[in-house]
């Protein structure tokens, strides 16, 4: 249900939000029976700032993160993608600059990363405060979307965030992998 634009948001205003509203709609498409085709949700954070999204299993494919401020506005196109260079538009009185950023591999290095922190008996960050952090979020959606009410959030400390401190790449492996017991995807 959007689990990356809420976590786009919360990095972006390094805040919690105190409320949400969501709400779930679908069309009469059968497959949509047990689970809403669309979710659209608006985050209140402190200090007057909102996030917005919207996710959708029978929307055409887009991937577009916006932020919207008091001088500009900054456009990722992709935004959540890793499949292809993502793309930013930045613009400020009527004049944009472009930058794109090359396609690289995000999970390899996080595997590493987890992997060194097993091996090092070391916490890692993020931690499970974050992803109990976005579970609150989401549960409150979900609860919003079913009351259609807006809900409160009670204030939660996060101590340390993911930074950019933490970066590091990997070149990408030319080699296929070795199967172990197991076939290639397709194969008999």
């Amino acid at each position: 249900m959007g689990v990356y634009c809420i976590n786009a948001a919360r990095y972006l205003f390094k805040a919690e939000p105190e409320e949400v509203f969501a709400w779930n709609m679908s069309s009469s498409d059968r497959r949509f029976a047990e689970v809403p085709e669309m979710t659209s949700g608006l985050l209140k954070f402190p200090k007057d700032r909102a996030a917005s999204f919207t996710t959708s299993f029978g929307a055409a494919d887009r991937s577009v993160f916006e932020v919207i401020g008091t001088k500009g506005v900054l456009k990722m196109h992709p935004a959540y993608d890793m499949v292809t260079h993502l793309k930013a538009e930045l613009t400020i009185a009527g004049r944009t600059t472009k930058k794109i950023f090359k396609k690289r591999d995000q999970f390899a290095p996080e595997l590493v990363y987890f992997s060194d922190c097993i091996l090092n008996n070391e916490q890692p960050e993020p931690s499970g405060r974050e992803g109990l952090a976005d579970v609150r979020i989401i549960r409150a959606l979900l609860e919003s979307a079913e009351t259609n009410r807006p809900v409160s959030l009670a204030p939660v400390d996060i101590v340390r965030r993911p930074d950019t401190k933490q970066e590091f790449s990997k070149a990408p492996t030319t080699v296929p992998p070795q199967l172990v017991k197991a076939a290639a995807p397709g194969a008999e």
